[in-house]
């Protein structure tokens, strides 16, 4: 395998499915899937999915919120779709632990490094919720830490592009893919792979980043079996 441990990223915005809200419970069943089948491989999976589906905190002060409120009712949101991923994922028949930034200890662990990674070593799948915790970082910015602190080889960001493109590929069909990418590259060329404290994060400590397409079926797993799937962004 090209991967023993992972950290996948998954949006709040791609459980909604066709939906303009909520969760989708087909979108749901397919992650569920795509996962079973990398755990299946032998490979250590964790998991942070991000809220915008129910609540994104920047929205809070265009609807005259304030910031930090806004940023932890998002980290709320994220424990939701957390506990819902974590259910389907328990009814495919895969062990989890839900881990959280906040203490919510009826449904959640609290977030503690080496619990987490003995979790992962028993081949359960760790679903980081709540992301770091704090206001004003991201869900990317948790991914990127968590990815950090638990060894992962690599963060792996589910989008619904198949890659990094030189343009948005929605909007400009003349837009190319990169295969490879370096993160001095991304940075130059001012590429939108993830935010900048969780790029900084990651490129700060030699941890690669894959951005490909999570809705297509199979593609986690060819992935970690080491097929070219999507973009890697390394040193």
């Amino acid at each position: 395998m090209q991967y023993k441990r992972i950290l996948l990223k998954l949006s709040g915005e791609s459980l909604m499915g066709e939906q303009q809200y909520g969760i989708d419970t087909n979108m749901l069943v397919q992650y569920a899937e795509e996962i079973k089948s990398a755990v299946d491989m032998g490979v250590q999976v964790a998991v942070v999915i991000g809220g915008g589906n129910i609540f994104r905190g920047v929205q809070a002060e265009s609807v005259g919120l304030d910031r930090v409120q806004g940023d932890y009712m998002g980290m709320l949101a994220t424990v939701i779709n957390s506990m819902a991923l974590q259910s389907a994922l328990e009814k495919a028949g895969v062990f989890t632990r839900l881990l959280s930034g906040i203490n919510i200890q009826q449904v959640c662990e609290p977030y503690i490094r080496r619990r987490a990674m003995r979790h992962l070593e028993k081949g359960r799948v760790v679903i980081f919720g709540a992301g770091i915790g704090s206001p004003y970082f991201t869900t990317d910015s948790a991914a990127s830490l968590r990815a950090i602190e638990i060894e992962a080889d690599v963060v792996l960001k589910g989008t619904r592009v198949d890659g990094i493109y030189t343009a948005d590929p929605e909007k400009d069909p003349t837009a190319t893919k990169y295969t490879d990418i370096t993160f001095n590259e991304v940075f130059e060329k001012g590429l939108n792979v993830m935010d900048m404290t969780a790029f900084t994060l990651c490129k700060e400590n030699n941890l690669p980043i894959v951005v490909f397409d999570i809705n297509q079926r199979g593609n986690l797993a060819k992935l970690v079996d080491g097929d070219k799937i999507g973009t890697l962004v390394s040193m």
